[in-house]
């Protein structure tokens, strides 16, 4: 997963971005139509997706919810 990360940097207020939120958050979100994707600074990707935003993984999932699994320190991938 690690190789293919793309980083997104922090989310522009000026650009489309899903909602961001904690894994244990998820029970409490209603779904929204179809959602078959997530939006990022204006970026499209599909459900399954991973991105950093800095040193924070966010995987996309439905109903095109940004999901927080977790940090990756960019010293890290340097290294491999």
């Amino acid at each position: 997963m690690v190789d293919h990360l793309q980083q997104m940097g922090p989310p522009d207020p000026e650009r489309e971005t899903s909602p961001i939120i904690d894994d244990d958050e998820k029970e409490d979100i209603e779904p929204e139509g179809p959602g078959g994707y997530c939006r990022f600074n204006g970026v499209t990707f599909r459900i399954g997706d991973y991105v950093l935003s800095g040193d924070e993984v966010l995987h996309c999932e439905a109903p095109g919810l940004w999901v927080r699994e977790g940090e990756l320190r960019t010293d890290d991938l340097r290294r491999s």
